[in-house]
């Protein structure tokens, strides 16, 4: 596809300028951590790439060192327990996202594309084959991104990946971006344990229906 190319090249000049313009609040987060906490600065997590390729997705690290480093952290019994201060506040900001500029740069991702999986999350990555999103580069952040994030089951995170391959324009992207920059005011679908609030009214809401059911017989 032609907007593929194009993509490519708006993602090399968009990255290259924010990386440029942020390095102020670069250095700012990497002081901060290390103030905080012993270890690096950056975390590294093998995600799943174009065509179920792997690469090493770069975050700024917001938990202890002990933290385990595979399983998303919703999934963590306690993750609270793991995460720092300045952590805390990077995660609710998405600020420890940033660094993920720099795969853009590589080429390991794009602006705007399904979110990469973790190598271990078998059951997504399957999920996302039916529907080609497996076919495009991962993105910083995407249309599952902005229509409930962490909170999503697989089943409609692969849907969403999927209307945004067959959507995928410039304009597309545009209503992406625009779309992440009002969930990250609003601080909306970030998780930190648990099953999330949108699951928690699915199972009201199932749970409901049981209760209507059973009085109606």
């Amino acid at each position: 596809m032609k907007y593929i190319e194009q993509k490519r090249k708006i993602d090399f000049i968009l990255s290259l300028i924010g990386l440029i313009i942020l390095a102020p609040l670069f250095i700012g987060i990497m002081i901060a951590i290390k103030l905080e906490s012993k270890g690096p600065v950056f975390f590294k997590q093998k995600r799943v790439g174009l065509l179920q390729s792997h690469f090493n997705i770069l975050k700024f690290r917001t938990m202890r060192i002990d933290a385990p480093k595979d399983t998303p952290t919703h999934l963590l019994g306690d993750p609270e327990q793991y995460i720092t201060k300045v952590g805390k506040f990077l995660r609710k900001t998405s600020l420890d996202e940033l660094p993920q500029i720099i795969n853009i740069l590589k080429g390991e991702m794009a602006v705007i594309g399904p979110r990469p999986a973790l190598w271990n999350q078998y059951d997504l990555i399957e999920e996302r084959e039916k529907y080609g999103a497996n076919g495009v580069l991962p993105g910083l952040t995407g249309w599952a991104q902005i229509n409930g994030r962490d909170e999503l089951p697989i089943e409609i995170k692969a849907k969403l990946d999927g209307d945004y391959i067959k959507k995928m324009s410039f304009w597309m992207d545009v209503r992406c971006f625009l779309g992440t920059l009002l969930s990250v005011v609003r601080s909306k679908g970030v998780l930190e344990g648990g099953t999330g609030v949108m699951l928690r009214e699915v199972a009201s809401t199932m749970e409901h229906n049981k209760d209507e059911k059973h009085d109606n017989k």
